[in-house]
């Protein structure tokens, strides 16, 4: 019986290997972590187009970054509708302050808040595109209370043209990814191994020609930039 086992484990391994000559395998997808050793909660707000483009639909990047964010482990993500439903029951159309995130978070019961920034589109080939993504732990920015959360929506707000200042508890990663940068193509083919079907027209090259596939890669990389600074933080840890 023993040997009839191994015998057919290595007819598997051979069949195996013989179609690993014919077919190219999927990849590893490689994983990512959360910082701490506690799992935590996140929001997706709608994200903000400062990039003069029109074709950018906030609710389709925050559905991009939604994607990402639940590949985290030990995550939980809150959808971006659920955020629009707390923004219009506290009357605002986006968040302008530390104070604002911190009523959004508690209304969701989440432990931060992520708001997508989209600075720089560009789809035609080679794709270009500028993100920001800007963390906001629950508590950062407390209001005091008996303070009307309407309130804080009549707050003055930054210009339209510029993100939230860089003073405060909340974490700001932003840059902007080029494909026709030879190191960037190559972190889009790293990241396409294992998340790319091998046998498809187009393979990795997939994540060139569509702006929504290299979106997902451009907010991926900017989730690990996220999560080190907020690593470098200890803000998960509690210090």
């Amino acid at each position: 019986m023993m040997r009839s086992i191994v015998i057919g484990l290595m007819a598997g391994m051979l069949l195996a290997a013989g179609c690993g000559e014919k077919e190219k395998p999927y990849g590893q997808e490689p994983l990512v972590f959360l910082p701490g050793t506690a799992s935590q909660t996140w929001a997706v707000a709608p994200a903000l187009n400062l990039s003069g483009q029109k074709q950018v639909d906030p609710l389709l990047q925050a559905d991009l970054l939604f994607a990402q964010l639940q590949q985290v482990k030990g995550l939980t993500v809150v959808p971006v509708n659920r955020v629009i439903e707390v923004y219009a029951a506290l009357h605002i159309a986006r968040v302008e302050s530390e104070q604002q995130a911190s009523l959004v978070c508690q209304s969701l019961g989440c432990d931060a808040l992520v708001v997508p920034t989209v600075t720089l589109f560009d789809a035609y080939a080679p794709p270009k595109m500028g993100a920001a993504l800007q963390w906001f732990p629950r508590g950062s920015g407390k209001p005091q209370a008996g303070i009307d959360p309407r309130e804080l929506a009549r707050q003055a707000a930054p210009k339209a043209d510029e993100l939230l200042p860089v003073e405060g508890r909340f974490v700001q990663v932003a840059d902007v990814y080029d494909a026709a940068n030879g190191t960037i193509r190559q972190k889009v083919l790293d990241y396409a191994e294992g998340r790319n079907d091998p046998q498809g027209p187009l393979g990795a090259k997939e994540y060139f020609v569509s702006m929504d596939r290299f979106g997902g890669f451009v907010y991926h990389d900017m989730i690990v930039k996220l999560l080190r600074k907020i690593e470098q933080r200890a803000d998960l840890n509690g210090h």
